[in-house]
């Protein structure tokens, strides 16, 4: 098969392997019909992180099952389906409590068993895979759309649900690439917020937070971007969510929280250095999150996309075929692509 395989920073090709085989009787064997590249992609691929030359790329698909060993129950042959970027035995104490990116027999699609390719090997299909309807399947709009379940919308999900957002509230939303994005859309069409406040500095992409639903949209770059924040939410808001993952965006989301506040952390936190510890205990200021458990909420994700309630699709502003995926990376890398598709 064809998968992306990784050999250094900026350096990405597409090659030839060997099919994924069963190893396990609960594992499936996926043909991925969807995939999609993800910004915290960018940290190996600008070199921040270092991954083994020769490891496969990518954590986000939805396919059709091709083969599923003995032991599987809940999905077949032929079936669509979508794939959180985190495999997960469904049965362990943490997949019961609905955190299964702590699984303990878990992990992470990529490595040697990258999505940015023809096939995959699922471990745990019972406990990962989730059946997608007709609604989906045969929509070709909405296949495309459902590659952002996986991950994006997910941990935007997350982010707004770890960060205490209900109906009628008001939330701040900082960053604007993608998982911010889908934050801000599952605050406003999922939730119910009232006031979305969305934080960024790319003018595109805070307009594409007020298609979504955002009420205000602020420039992170300007200097009284924090004042400004707490002037429109009377004091500093409730509910906010730092969805980069750098050392200003995580100030900034404790700067701007209400006392008493809760912030939700969903940004990989690579280039986070020190916790203002101070100005938490302050201000009374929870601080909470982690690597979204997207499986937990892939059944209502995926019913709110089949129903039309959620359309994450705009996320996409570039879509390529499995031979472009280096393209792809560059091109988000370079910020003229938001987040890019890949139909294999």
């Amino acid at each position: 098969m064809k998968a992306t395989v990784y050999h250094g920073a900026r350096d990405l090709r597409i090659e030839s392997v060997p099919d994924p085989t069963m190893i396990e009787p609960t594992d499936a064997i996926v043909r991925v019909t969807r995939a999609a590249i993800c910004g915290s992609d960018l940290w190996f691929y600008r070199g921040v992180t270092q991954l083994e030359p020769g490891a496969r790329t990518g954590h986000e698909f939805v396919g059709v099952v091709e083969a599923t060993g003995p032991d599987v129950r809940t999905v077949r042959t032929g079936d669509a389906v979508i794939a959180p970027f985190a495999y997960s035995d469904g049965t362990c104490e943490f997949c019961r409590a609905g955190l299964q990116t702590a699984c303990v027999h878990g992990g992470f699609f990529g490595g040697e068993n990258g999505a940015q390719a023809e096939l995959v090997r699922v471990p745990f299909a019972d406990g990962t895979l989730v059946k997608m309807p007709d609604a989906i399947a045969n929509d070709p709009a909405k296949l495309d759309a459902s590659a952002a379940l996986c991950d994006v919308v997910g941990t935007g999900y997350f982010g707004a649900v770890a960060a205490e957002t209900g109906p009628g509230s008001t939330v701040v939303v900082v960053g604007d690439g993608a998982v911010g994005l889908c934050a801000v859309l599952s605050a406003a069409k999922l939730l119910r917020a009232e006031t979305i406040v969305a934080v960024g500095h790319n003018a595109k992409r805070l307009a594409m937070a007020t298609r979504f639903g955002a009420t205000h949209t602020l420039n992170s770059h300007d200097a009284d971007t924090a004042e400004r924040v707490v002037e429109l939410t009377h004091g500093g808001s409730p509910h906010v969510v730092e969805a980069v993952g750098n050392q200003e965006s995580l100030e900034l989301a404790l700067n701007v929280a209400r006392p008493g506040g809760t912030v939700s952390f969903v940004g990989v936190p690579h280039n986070v250095t020190a916790v203002p510890i101070a100005t938490m205990f302050e201000h009374h200021v929870t601080l909470r999150g982690g690597p979204a458990p997207v499986r937990a909420y892939l059944p209502e994700l995926i019913a709110a996309l089949a129903d039309g309630r959620i359309d994450p699709s705009p996320v996409f502003d570039r879509a390529v075929p499995l031979a472009e995926v280096p393209e792809g990376y560059a091109a988000m890398d370079e910020r003229r692509a938001i987040k890019v598709l890949v139909r294999p």
